[in-house]
This record gives C-alpha cells, sequence and structure tokens, in this order.
C-alpha cells in the first residue's frame, strides 16, 4: 500500500511540474469581497509565472510608502509600533482592491496602512504563461518611532 501512495504522490508531483499552469489552477484563493459583493477569486503569489510588480521594483515602492505615511497622532503618542500585514488583489490591468488588514497593530495605524496601499499607482500586473492574472498579496507596512 505505501508503494502505491508513494507512485501517487510521484505522479502528481510530475503532473504539476510538467504543467505550471495545473498547478496554478490549485493555488486559486476566493473570498467574498466587501468592496463588491461578489466572490472574488485571484491567484496566490507563489503560483505566478511572474510576480505583480509596484511600478519601478521594490525600492521605489519603499520610498513610496516612507514618503506616504503618516503616524496616526494618538499611535505616536502612545508610542504604538509595529507591522502592518495587509492583503490586497492586484488585478490583470494593474489596479488595486480588496484591501484587508491581515494583521494589524492598532487601529489608526491599520487604517493608515490601508489608506497608503489604496493611494499606490496601478502595478505591472502577475502573469501565468504570459497572461495577466489576477493576483493576492500580502504586503507589511512598518511602523517605527
Amino acid at each position: 500500500m505505501t508503494l502505491l501512495n508513494n507512485r501517487i504522490l510521484l505522479s502528481c508531483f510530475i503532473m504539476a511540474s510538467a504543467c505550471p499552469a495545473m498547478l496554478a489552477q490549485r493555488c486559486k484563493v476566493s473570498y467574498y469581497s466587501s468592496s463588491q459583493s461578489v466572490v472574488v477569486e485571484a491567484y496566490i503569489s507563489d503560483a505566478v509565472d511572474v510576480q505583480p510588480e509596484f511600478p519601478g521594483g521594490d525600492n521605489a515602492m519603499m520610498r513610496f510608502i516612507n514618503r506616504e505615511r503618516r503616524y496616526p497622532r494618538q499611535a505616536y503618542d502612545s508610542r504604538i509600533e509595529g507591522r502592518v500585514l495587509c492583503g490586497f488583489i492586484v488585478h490583470p490591468n494593474g489596479s488595486i482592491s480588496d484591501i484587508e488588514v491581515v494583521r494589524g497593530v492598532e487601529e489608526s495605524i491599520d487604517r493608515e496602512a490601508v489608506r497608503i496601499i489604496r493611494s499606490m499607482p496601478s502595478w505591472k500586473a502577475g502573469t501565468i504563461s504570459g497572461a495577466p492574472v489576477p493576483v493576492y498579496l500580502i504586503l507589511p507596512i512598518p511602523f517605527r518611532l
């Protein structure tokens, strides 16, 4: 029986490595969109051939975040620090939607992280086999005093 299980696992591995599109199909996430009142399907970032990219790359994104970030007064006065993890979808046209706080720090800081992402310019879309696809990303937004 173990030999049969090993063969099944091996054949699944071979199929997944031979056909990345099949693997990507199994790596879609679906969730209820609070902004559109529909179920949104997107690929997780590891399932695409080319990752979505902020215009100018990661360094440009960090400069954008640092330039846009406004530390909330109450959090600043209370000396609250942390990293907000925000999830969002980069659509095939590069637009961003369905921004959510995956792991927050404090309410005012969480709102500021969402505001920063909402104000981002359009990204370069992620692709599978050269075709742009919606991709779900999680981005940390740091808040340090």
